[in-house]
């Protein structure tokens, strides 16, 4: 998760956003204790000021009657205590508590306010000083009116907190937003991780471009520069298959000739006889390989779509197929025999198809021992628009863990019976180069192999 696309962005997303929000609620928190004790100190001041208001002389004495009104200002739901004093400065106290810690004294009719501690709790108080007149000579009064902070500290939470939940809000709706955009817009990136997972390794074609995003192209534009530089060194290494295989076969023919003609002569020591015949059959092993090789190279063109295609019908093929390997399965002591249905035209290289058919019959013979049967057959489905060719032998088959791998170039399932190991590698190209489909599974009864490949008809049925 650390590499994450997603996760990196949020973090560039979160963190300044994160930073914002914390600088912009404590200002709004300031902000909003700043309006709670300007509405405090105001309610205060009134009451301090209508309290000021009825201190007056009466018999040459300072009185005060405390109107209900100066303190009903103060109701709220949080049950603030509110304290109040009324006391002539040097002199005696003319109404209230006398807890108030003293404080300097303030200019006439100059509002003070300051904070302090009473009965335990934390007061918000304020001081007016109120000069009365007594035949000449000012009388100072001091008025100081307090209440707890409960309802200061609501009305903060009130002004901030809706704030503080919209700017959260924002964070969360902007971290939706960025996930739900990334997840559409990491599309076309998707789409390109599946067409370069999905494709064959063979499959050299330039990924598309059109779709992805200016900042994506590149990227692409680099991996299909990589698949062109790729695509002419395996045109290059099959070239130089094809025309070694080619340049091979002459000389190997012609070897094989001389062989044949060498065992022939008579007076011919036996020990010399034997290596000669050791020497065809070796040389006719490589004969058999150079043309696999050949085939091979061919039915990889074909894949590249460099061979022409032309309308196929596989009976006829199979007929041929199963007529050229008679002799073979004849000399083995196989029954060789065919199952054909009407036609089946398909879209292909004559020659490639009927390899495709002969590997498949040819690898059946080779591997199913004496008096066992090898059947080849070909079907049509009207339905599925599609043709299918079949080899099924009742051998030894093939074991599961192997069958993954027996269409891989020269690998042999078995070592028991001569062969290049190319076979069923060819059929898997041809059959690539058609577009068919190759199942493998064990024959009937579950002895042997039944091998199809199913190609798309040439016209609708």
């Amino acid at each position: 998760m650390a590499n994450s696309l997603r996760i990196r962005l949020l973090w560039w997303l979160l963190v300044p956003l994160a930073l914002y929000v914390f600088v912009t609620g404590k200002t709004e928190y300031d902000n909003a204790r700043h309006t709670a004790n300007l509405v405090q100190d105001n309610q205060l001041v009134a009451s301090a000021r209508m309290i000021a208001g009825e201190v007056e002389w009466s018999d040459g004495f300072l009185r005060v009657d405390v109107p209900p009104a100066a303190l009903e200002i103060f109701a709220s739901p949080y049950r603030d205590q509110v304290f109040y004093s009324v006391r002539v400065v040097g002199g005696p106290l003319l109404a209230g508590t006398p807890d108030f810690s003293p404080r300097r004294l303030p200019a006439p009719d100059v509002p003070d306010s300051y904070y302090t501690d009473l009965h335990g709790q934390q007061v918000r108080a304020v001081d007016i000083v109120r000069l009365m007149y007594d035949n000449g000579v000012a009388r100072p009064v001091r008025v100081t009116v307090g209440k707890t902070v409960r309802s200061r500290d609501a009305m903060t939470q009130q002004l901030w907190r809706p704030q503080l939940v919209r700017q959260l809000e924002m964070i969360a709706l902007a971290v939706a937003l960025v996930c739900i955009g990334l997840t559409f817009e990491l599309r076309p990136l998707m789409k390109v991780k599946d067409e370069v997972a999905d494709r064959d390794p063979m499959q050299l074609e330039p990924i598309r471009v059109e779709r992805l995003h200016t900042e994506l192209r590149p990227i692409v534009d680099a991996i299909n520069q990589c698949i062109a530089r790729l695509g002419v060194q395996v045109a290059a290494q099959r070239r130089f298959i094809a025309d070694a295989a080619h340049q091979l076969r002459t000389p190997l023919t012609l070897l094989g000739t001389q062989l044949q003609f060498a065992r022939q002569q008579e007076g011919l020591n036996p020990a010399l006889d034997e290596a000669l015949a050791a020497m065809h059959r070796s040389n006719r092993s490589m004969v058999g390989l150079t043309n696999k090789l050949l085939l091979l190279a061919q039915a990889e063109a074909a894949d590249n779509s460099q061979v022409a295609m032309e309308s196929v019908d596989l009976v006829p093929l199979a007929m041929e197929v199963v007529e050229d390997l008679a002799l073979l399965a004849q000399a083995r002591g196989i029954d060789l025999g065919a199952e054909l249905h009407g036609a089946a035209p398909v879209l292909g290289h004559r020659g490639l198809l009927q390899a495709l058919i002969a590997n498949l019959a040819e690898n059946a013979i080779r591997y199913t021992g004496s008096g066992g049967h090898v059947t080849v057959a070909v079907r049509a489905d009207a339905d599925a628009n599609a043709a299918t060719v079949s080899v099924t032998d009742n051998g030894p088959g093939i074991p599961a863990e192997s069958r993954s791998r027996v269409f891989e170039p020269f690998f042999r399932a078995s070592t028991d019976t001569e062969g290049t190991g190319l076979g069923l590698a060819i059929v898997r190209e041809i059959a690539d180069a058609h577009h068919g489909e190759i199942a493998l599974k064990s024959g009937e009864g579950g002895k042997g192999v039944h091998i199809a490949v199913t190609f798309p008809c040439a016209t609708p049925k």
